[in-house]
């Protein structure tokens, strides 16, 4: 039998109120991790996750990209998404009967990616998380807007909550666009060099050591006599002695939860 050229059965589909583009340079391929975006602004994407590592990566192929339009799904005439708080207050929420399509539209291939909702009330994000992310099939994020999104929602499905840190952002976007990049650049091939990730802040639970590179002097400064000495077994000990003291100094809570779980 001939072998099947390698462009046949790579795409997958699935529903859209909106035609897809058969030459679309970035389309969604079968198989491949994929980040799933709901959103007000799918303009906003790939943005930076286009540049760089992360953009080669997408265009290789190494990781897919699809933006769901939450106002595609809206109310009426004006297509409204979102309505005023019950008990009052200010502001704005998404509404439960909106966000229902549009996750249900998201769902309806099989694909067994998580359904995260950025938000600050949610599970700090970490490096541990992008590596679980990393062995999975891809992830869908509904990015809020306004005052967030209705609580019923959430439940119903059961979805995951995940913060970047104890400060609010005006809309998920830009937390989902961190997200991504973190978890992507674990994904084989993306960086080239596997061994770079294992030695990154919080991969062992520590902050990462200083790096140093030429000229040997720059302004009355000089690289530490170790990282020239030539000897590896010193380098090494220097590194991890370096990242113990930066990591007790300035994440205690890192440094704690390390020591409980050696001793």
């Amino acid at each position: 039998m001939a072998d099947t050229p390698r462009s046949h059965g790579r795409k997958s589909i699935r529903p859209s109120l909106q035609p897809r583009d058969l030459l679309d340079p970035n389309p969604t391929l079968a198989g491949t991790w994929t980040a799933q975006i709901i959103t007000l602004i799918p303009q906003a994407f790939p943005g930076i996750l286009g540049e760089s590592l992360t953009g080669r990566a997408l265009r290789e192929g190494l990781w897919s990209l699809d933006t769901i339009d939450l106002r595609e799904f809206g109310e009426g005439r004006h297509r409204n998404v979102d309505d005023t708080p019950a008990g009052g207050g200010a502001g704005m929420v998404l509404r439960a009967d909106v966000m229902g399509r549009v996750i249900d539209t998201a769902l309806a291939a099989p694909h067994g990616r998580p359904l995260v909702y950025l938000s600050p009330r949610g599970t700090p994000f970490s490096q541990a998380r992008a590596q679980e992310l990393a062995k999975g099939r891809g992830v869908t994020l509904i990015c809020g807007r306004f005052e967030g999104l209705d609580q019923r929602v959430i439940d119903h499905y059961d979805i995951e909550e995940i913060s970047l840190g104890d400060f609010v952002m005006t809309g998920g976007e830009i937390a989902a666009q961190a997200l991504i990049d973190a978890t992507v650049r674990l994904l084989p091939g993306v960086l080239g060099n596997e061994a770079s990730t294992e030695e990154e802040s919080f991969s062992n639970g520590l902050l990462e050591h200083p790096h140093y590179t030429r000229p040997a002097e720059w302004r009355g400064h000089t690289i530490p006599e170790v990282l020239t000495s030539g000897d590896h077994g010193k380098v090494a000990r220097w590194r991890r002695e370096t990242s113990e003291r930066l990591t007790a100094e300035r994440r205690p809570d890192l440094w704690r939860a390390l020591r409980g779980n050696t001793e």
